[in-house]
């Protein structure tokens, strides 16, 4: 199915190309779930030349088989891409290409690169071989060097308005109250259908966290609950829902979190320590696991939390 907010991705493509002025070094950044990588995978095969009929980036994510193409991700049960495999993947860019229209590495998310693996790759950004075209995707535009970053032409997915995310939506899953979902997903459509899929976990997820806030609920208890979950899911939940926080106190439109946990308890809320609070959340986000102990770090987070914020670990 296409992704129809891509289209800024393909016009940006076909417009350099025009020009005479391919780009050899792609960054897709941008929200998470708002399908990033089926741009990239659009974009090489358009690169490589294989037949498609589609116009747009489809969902679902179909990455091409192709021997000149390379894909990079974190080895299961990893969560860092190494320094092994980037070499490897440039000593593969060295050589010829198999079909003779060059090569494609996409690398994602380009932020889980160790310091080591991204120094690695600068030669390659800089000078790539032959007509070899690297893309790196990132969720997490900041903690990419910025040696990384400048070496790069950026392209920037922006998440689709209510109204075009719900549409979608809906030709994907009719029927479904997607409403409440898309905005707890930060407005993301592929994070919304990830957290359909798991409504009841991020229903009682958000009950619990609008108890902590206004008394009803222990955070110790609810820390231990949550730490049952993958650090990821719970973490990449509660960072959309303070984001959510910050846009409703700070005047934007009203997110999900804001109406489950209403203006007077938002009110209690210290508004400087959201953005530290926000910050911490995505800090342990990017750390690998088992390099944290979860349930004591829930507990930390949630007790700050039933705080209203006047103080956050680790900004003392």
């Amino acid at each position: 199915m296409d992704i129809p907010w891509l289209q800024s991705i393909v016009q940006s493509w076909q417009s350099s190309l025009a020009q005479g002025r391919p780009p050899h070094a792609l960054m897709i950044a941008g929200a998470a779930g708002t399908g990033k990588r089926s741009a990239a995978a659009w974009l090489a095969r358009q690169h490589l030349g294989m037949a498609m009929s589609d116009l747009l980036p489809q969902f679902p994510l179909n990455i091409p088989e192709h021997a000149d193409l390379r894909w990079i991700t974190t080895p299961e049960e990893k969560h860092a891409i190494g320094i092994d495999q980037i070499r490897t993947l440039v000593a593969d860019l060295s050589l010829t290409s198999y079909e003779g229209r060059g090569k494609v590495a996409v690398i994602e998310p380009a932020d889980a690169m160790t310091p080591n693996a991204a120094n690695s790759l600068l030669k390659t950004l800089e000078e790539p071989p032959g007509n070899t075209l690297l893309i790196l995707v990132t969720d997490r535009l900041g903690r990419l060097p910025a040696t990384i970053y400048s070496r790069c032409q950026r392209l920037t997915v922006r998440v689709p308005t209510e109204v075009e995310g719900l549409a979608w939506l809906q030709d994907i899953q009719p029927g479904v109250a997607w409403a409440k979902v898309l905005r707890d997903a930060g407005f993301a459509p592929l994070a919304a259908l990830r957290d359909q899929e798991r409504i009841d976990e991020t229903d009682a997820m958000s009950n619990d966290f609008a108890a902590i806030a206004d008394g009803r609920a222990a955070p110790l208890v609810v820390a231990a609950k949550w730490a049952k979950y993958e650090p990821e899911f719970v973490l990449g939940w509660l960072s959309r829902q303070v984001q959510s926080c910050i846009t409703r106190v700070t005047g934007g439109e009203s997110a999900g979190v804001s109406a489950v946990l209403g203006d007077s308890v938002l009110g209690r809320i210290d508004r400087r320590n959201l953005f530290c609070y926000l910050d911490i959340i995505n800090r342990l986000r990017g750390q690998a696991a088992g390099s944290f102990n979860v349930q004591l770090t829930f507990e930390c987070l949630l007790i700050d939390w039933s705080n209203g914020l006047q103080t956050v670990m680790g900004t003392e």
